[in-house]
This record gives structure tokens, sequence and C-alpha cells, in this order.
């Protein structure tokens, strides 16, 4: 006879969420930042001055694609299916009728656009652009500007309408763009690396993340859409299904959709759930006691990054500019592999990763990393300032400097990569 978990072991589950929240490593963040790397990207931003001794010469861009639709219809479709059986059940509740309304809509909106840019990831580039160009004028007086991306039509997208934003308030540069898979060693390494590929299938990996997911994912919130006397035959399915609900409803804001998160989760749940998601992501993405291997695959970028710095330099680069458009997963282990604030941690204690690597701060939709090269007005050497989600940042670890020595910078960055790859 087949063993059901009904609402009532939905609530046990809860109640056991419930209790880890009064955890001291629990988190509230807000609502906005628990959509993750789902969250649109930061407005009002403000680019930094700097220093009139110096001026701008050379910029490294490496971002992700903006704001876009869900990337499959995967998540919508297995919702669907739960209401429906809800539905048919007559357990369904009036809070699980709304979220249907809330699902048919993002289907039917995102229904042969599912993973395109959305008009809202094409203004997050625009924006980016026209910072960038008031900021460094300079580098648009002529020359060319080298973008690239990914074979994804949302990065190609994204590229386009940087580069366009670009052209219109200055056409004096030529613009040379270039997308496909020849691309794929800087901005999807983690398609190509073989290591990698096998790292993401061991159970360490996978034990790992399916222990916390089992003792942090709330099923509390989905129970309560469903109703009472909607079965599942296990737990895990239960977690699933919660899991689904948050994507769901965490990615309605990157598609411009408007959405009282908190009609559906209270913010403990929310939280809660997006731990699951952030955790997913850091040991999957990022170094960690488990394995060095997700970051090490970005290798390639550093050394591109570090070899066009130094072409420019000796004049054998002609491109001031040079703009990267790739994924979440290109800038996670990116930012990893240099040890960036906030994206680097290493612990034993998986419970501790929410409250030192935040997936929204990360990787919000359009989060980018520039490398801008500066040259002494007085003593002709160069200069780099890091800017992360146009920002700056140190670069080196308990070093406070923000405008290093592109020498020192560079040793800095060529020791980050480990000595197989250099």
């Amino acid at each position: 006879m087949k063993r059901f978990v009904t609402v009532t072991m939905a609530f046990a589950l809860a109640c056991t969420a419930t209790v880890k929240a009064a955890d001291p490593m629990s988190t509230n963040y807000t609502f906005a930042e628990c959509e993750g790397s789902l969250m649109p990207y930061p407005e009002n931003i403000v680019t930094a001055p700097y220093p009139d001794s110096l001026e701008a010469v050379m910029i490294n861009h490496v971002g992700r694609h903006g704001a876009r639709y869900p990337a499959s219809s995967a998540n919508c479709m297995k919702l669907r299916k739960a209401l429906q059986k809800a539905d048919s059940l007559g357990t369904i509740t009036n809070l699980g009728r709304e979220l249907a309304e809330i699902n048919e809509h993002v289907i039917a909106v995102s229904s042969g656009r599912w993973g395109a840019l959305d008009s809202l990831g094409m203004a997050e580039q625009r924006s980016i652009a026209t910072r960038m160009f008031r900021a460094y004028p300079e580098l648009f007086k002529g020359g060319t500007v080298n973008a690239i991306s990914s074979y994804s039509p949302r990065a190609m997208m994204s590229m386009m309408s940087f580069v366009h934003q670009l052209d219109r308030m200055s056409n004096k540069p030529d613009y040379l763009t270039s997308t496909g898979r020849m691309n794929s060693p800087l901005m999807r390494p983690f398609d190509l690396d073989e290591d990698y590929i096998e790292f993401r299938k061991t159970d360490e990996v996978k034990d790992t993340y399916k222990t916390y997911f089992d003792a942090t994912c709330p099923t509390s919130a989905v129970a309560r859409v469903l109703g009472k006397g909607f079965e599942f035959e296990n737990a895990d399915e239960w977690r699933d299904l919660a899991i689904t609900e948050y994507y769901v409803i965490a990615g309605l804001s990157a598609m411009g959709i408007e959405c009282d998160a908190s009609r559906f989760f209270s913010r403990e749940e929310y939280n809660a759930l997006w731990s699951c998601f952030n955790m997913r992501q850091y040991i999957q993405r990022t170094a960690s006691v488990i394995s060095t291997i997700p970051a090490d695959i970005t290798s390639a970028l550093v050394l591109n990054l570090i070899q066009t710095t130094d072409n420019f330099i000796d004049g054998s680069n002609p491109y001031a500019v040079n703009l990267r458009f790739g994924h979440a997963e290109t800038i996670m282990p990116l930012a990893s592999l240099l040890h960036l604030p906030g994206c680097y941690y290493m612990t034993n204690y998986f419970d501790t990763v929410a409250l030192h690597w935040r997936d929204f701060y990360v990787v919000p939709m359009a989060s980018n990393i520039q490398f801008i090269l500066f040259k002494s007005k007085r003593s002709g050497r160069y200069y780099v300032r890091v800017d992360y989600n146009e920002k700056p940042i140190t670069l080196i670890p308990n070093n406070e400097s923000i405008y290093l020595p592109w020498g020192i910078a560079r040793d800095y960055m060529m020791n980050c990569v480990p000595l197989y790859a250099q």
C-alpha cells in the first residue's frame, strides 16, 4: 500500500523550517533581495569619479545578460500540473487560484520567448552603456569598440542593446561584434570543461546540496495554495514543488510583472527558499571546500583580461573598449577565482553560506565587472580600478587600494590562475 505525505506532513515540515528560522544562521533579507539571481539590476547607480591626475585609457567589461523571460517552461508547467490537480480534487484554496492566474499569465507572455531578453533587460544594458559613455567619453572619440557574446540569444541581444546605445551616443568609433560558439571558452566554459562537467555529477556535490535542501526548504507556502487533503507520495515531492513555486514568483520582477511576494510567502519562508537556491549556485558555481574547479574554469577569461590589457599598453591591442557578454555562470566563477569581496567564501559550515555569499549581490540580472585602466598624467604609469556592478571595490584581499599599479594588479590576477592553466 502506498504511503502518502499529506498536508499534515507538509505542515510538520514547515514547523521544522520555522524552528530553523530562529537559528543564528538564518537570514532576514528583503523580499526583493530574496529574488536572488533573478533580481533586476540595481537602479539609481552613480558612476564613481576618478582623480584628475589620471586619465581613462581602456576598459575591460564582463557582463551577464539582462533581465529575461524564464529560462524554460519547466517550472511553470510543473506548477500548473499541481494546481490543476488541486483544482480537480477540490482542495485548491483561493490563494491557489490567485497563483494559478499568475502562473498562466507567465506562460502566456513567455510563449515563444522562453529565456529571451525582455524589454527590461534591454533597458538595463542601455543604462549601463550610457553611464560608461558619460564616465569615459574619451574612450569613444574614435578607434574600435570590440564586443563579444556567447551564442545564447539573450547574451547576444544584451550585447546588441549595449552597443546600439553606444552608437546612438557616438558613431565616431567603429563597432566590431562577434557572437557564437567560438566565444564559449571565455563566455561559456561551463559547457566545455570536462573536469567541471564531471564535478557536477559527483555524489559529494549532490549530497551536500540535498542535505541542506532537506533541512531548510519549507513546504508551508505551497501547502497553503494546494489546500488540505492534497497528497504527494513523499516529502521530496513537497519540497520540489515548494522551490518551484519560489522560482516562478521570484522571477516575475525580471519580466516587469508586479507581484507582492508576501501574498504567498512569509519573510521567513522566502528567506529559507532563497537560501536553498543560493546554496545550489554557491556549490555548483564557485570555489568551495568541495573543490575549486567551478572557479578555475574561468582561468582563460582572466588570462584574456590580462593579455588584452598588456597588449593595449604595448600598442598591439587597438581596442580601448572591450565588451564581453555571458551569463550568471560566467560571472560567479570569475568573481570567485579573483576572490572579489562578497564573491568568495570558504567554509566547512554550509549553514553559514547565506550570510556571506549572496547571489543577489553577486549576479543580479545584467551584473558586470569592469576593469578600468588609467594612465597617470604626470608619470605615465598605468593603474587599474575594478568596479563591481559599477561600484569600485578592492581587488586584492587586505589591500584597501582602489587604484592599483597595473603591475601589482596583474601579478595578483596571474596568481589567482592555477599553474596548470597558465
